[in-house]
């Protein structure tokens, strides 16, 4: 879409509050765009009434001629990466399967500013959680983004893997040395393409990916908020790091890299591998709009159970195409496999999935006829839970304005539209936080014994140079997701992630109807140890509001309850309160689907295959043995783009 046209359209959405003086710039600026605007509303319509009418075609096609080598179920992070990758042998046939449409519909997925306002939208799951017991019963929000290229189109932005050891963990977990760092990292440097910046000369561009499909670099809007708490954080010692993503390890603080490109645009999945080319191959059908309901699965082998060789073989998947149940605007339709059936589909929609196709743990509740065990489906789910504290600072300094509820923030965000509309720069090229510290809850140098705080915290990190505590910086101060009631005028907030939880929750069916979404309990919480190290986190981040240079930049005259200032002498027993009423997810669900062994919860082998079913693997952040310390994008996609390199190799060997 052309640039004009995402900033009338965001216009539009803004809602802006409108005086006299707001009107006429609207009406200057209405009279720069207008012409541009109308010319591109056109162009989207007849775009819009073709793709539907390619849409039925395409599934009038399907109902007559519905068998392919592979079936990806789940256009999301890792299945248009792995999609796009099989696709690229013509003799491999392969349909993508996505609930929702084009991310690129959404001009909110274009602008990383304005990512927020897909949230709650209809391309967005809007899932909630069971109510957890050990944070006062609330139900937490999960967002999880129904689109193409999935929550790769409305997270944050930050491109990490973690910590190297993280990757050496899986491989002794599922012993193979594939999955260590050494061997995994050349699929997290494949995808990259990293941009060179003169501001930041001292990274290594040898350690960087050069040449893939996703554009990653220094492209984000840099907040001074962001210099300031990278100062204030080298300032107590914690060490300066030009880059997170190297062998020496993720410790230390930062500026963070960004799925964000040269022009200022997010970067997802869809827009990096789904390219206009990719999708004119022959050989790929990409269906949007289309639930995949239930697995099709046929016995094969002998014996009276399947550990005594009697396994099953997946043949293929049902879906609702057309957006609703079958009689209610949707009809069902059967997509056959001759080869592989790949889930891409999350660590919850994944696990549901395999639920609903009778595979899972034995229960008398089970809504659904197990008809292959398998006890670690939907178990061990592991998610990063966070704290943002929130603070006032110096005039001019936030990013709130881009949430106007003033005359005058309303003239900040339309000086904002104009230059990210002319250079893709400014206040609406940010990820939400753009600097970040990792470290350790036990570093006695940032956090002192007491006698207050004689209990040690439990070590779950993968290894001694690898994190538990992640601090972030957000020009921005917010309350649920950003839908909560904040105090007027300039906030901010460093955030408080829990890198290596040790509370384990699980996926559940709620009912037998695939469109209900399935009962999500991480059971936040349940360890106290998550609980200690998030205190810990929220001690060092008050510490850091009084230390030079980020204390110069935050007003210590304020009492406002919303506001965390005035906390710095809390209890630890107040801080735990804070912990449990205010915590929310950073939308990293994982582990629900284990590649580990078999005895361990293990739900697929070293090869991404499930257990006792032939042709059928699994490829997302469900299949991670443990969660990793740091943000989940990277390693979704490595995970993909190996997958693609087994199914290939193996498929391509049998065609031979």
């Amino acid at each position: 879409m052309p640039a004009s046209a995402k900033f009338n359209h965001l216009l539009g959405s803004l809602r802006l509050p409108v005086s006299k003086g707001t009107a006429s710039v609207l009406a200057i600026t209405a009279a720069i765009t207008v012409l541009a605007a109308l010319k591109a509303r056109i162009s989207r319509k007849r775009k819009r009434a073709r793709r539907e009418i390619e849409r039925f075609a395409l599934v009038e096609g399907l109902e007559k001629d519905a068998e392919f080598d592979v079936i990806v179920v789940g256009g999301g992070t890792a299945g248009c990466v792995l999609a796009a990758r099989l696709s690229e042998d013509p003799n491999l046939k392969v349909v993508v399967i996505e609930a929702g449409r084009s991310g690129l519909a959404n001009e909110f997925t274009h602008i990383p500013g304005a990512g927020f306002r897909v949230l709650r939208s209809k391309d967005d799951y809007s899932l909630y959680t069971t109510e957890q017991q050990n944070a006062g019963g609330r139900k937490w929000y999960w967002p999880r983004a129904k689109l193409l290229g999935g929550c790769s189109c409305i997270n944050a932005m930050i491109f990490h893997e973690g910590a190297p050891s993280d990757y050496d963990e899986w491989a002794t977990i599922i012993g193979d040395e594939g999955w260590a760092y050494r061997n995994f990292s050349k699929y997290l440097l494949k995808f990259e393409n990293f941009i060179t910046s003169d501001a930041h000369p001292d990274v290594d561009t040898s350690k960087r990916g050069k040449g893939g499909p996703v554009e990653v670099g220094f492209f984000a809007h840099h907040s001074p908020l962001a210099r300031a708490f990278v100062g204030v954080c080298t300032a107590l010692g914690i060490p300066g790091r030009s880059d997170f993503n190297t062998e020496e390890g993720t410790i230390g603080a930062g500026r963070v890299l960004t799925y964000i490109d040269h022009t200022g645009t997010r970067v997802t999945t869809e827009s990096s591998y789904l390219t206009p080319a990719v999708r004119k191959r022959k050989n790929l059908t990409v269906l949007t709009h289309a639930q995949a309901t239930c697995l099709l699965l046929e016995d094969d082998g002998e014996g009276e159970s399947w550990e005594e060789g009697k396994t099953k073989r997946a043949i293929g998947v049902e879906v609702f195409v057309g957006g609703g149940k079958e009689g209610q605007g949707g009809r069902k339709i059967v997509l056959k496999s001759r080869r592989e059936v790949v889930l891409t589909a999350g660590a919850v929609h994944t696990p549901h999935l395999l639920l609903l196709s009778g595979i899972g743990p034995q229960s008398s509740a089970s809504p659904v006829t197990i008809t292959h065990p398998l006890p670690g489906v939907g178990a061990h789910l592991s998610d990063h839970a966070s704290v943002f504290m929130r603070f006032r600072c110096a005039p001019r300094q936030s990013l709130n304005f881009l949430k106007p509820r003033s005359f005058g923030e309303g003239m900040r965000l339309m000086k904002a539209l104009v230059e990210y509309k002319i250079r893709g720069t400014g206040a609406l090229a940010n990820n939400v936080c753009d600097a970040a510290a990792f470290v350790r809850s036990d570093d006695p140098s940032l956090f002192p014994p007491s006698k207050a705080e004689e209990a040690e915290t439990e070590d779950p990190t993968s290894s001694l140079t690898a994190p538990d505590l992640e601090l972030l910086s957000s020009a921005l101060g917010w309350a649920d997701h950003g839908f909560g009631e904040v105090p007027q005028g300039d906030l901010c907030s460093i955030g408080i992630t829990a890198l290596r939880p040790t509370s384990r929750g699980s996926i559940t069916l709620k009912s037998a109807d695939p469109l209900d979404a399935p009962d999500i309990d991480p059971n936040y919480f349940s360890s106290q140890n998550d609980i200690s190290v998030l205190v810990r986190g929220l001690k060092l981040a008050l510490r850091l509001t009084r230390t030079q240079p980020y204390a110069s930049l935050l007003d210590p005259n304020c009492n406002d309850e919303f506001l965390d200032y005035g906390r710095y002498d809390a209890t630890d027993a107040e801080l735990e309160q804070i912990v449990r009423e205010r915590a929310e997810t950073l939308y990293h669900p994982a582990c629900s689907a284990r590649m580990a062994p078999l005895a361990e919860g293990g739900v697929v082998d070293a090869s991404l295959r499930v257990y006792g079913v032939k042709g059928l693997r699994i490829a997302d952040a469900s299949v991670f043995p443990k969660i990793v310390s740091g943000h989940t994008t990277a390693p979704v996609i490595a995970i993909a783009e190996k997958a693609a390199d087994l199914i290939k190799g193996e498929l391509l060997g049998e065609k031979k």
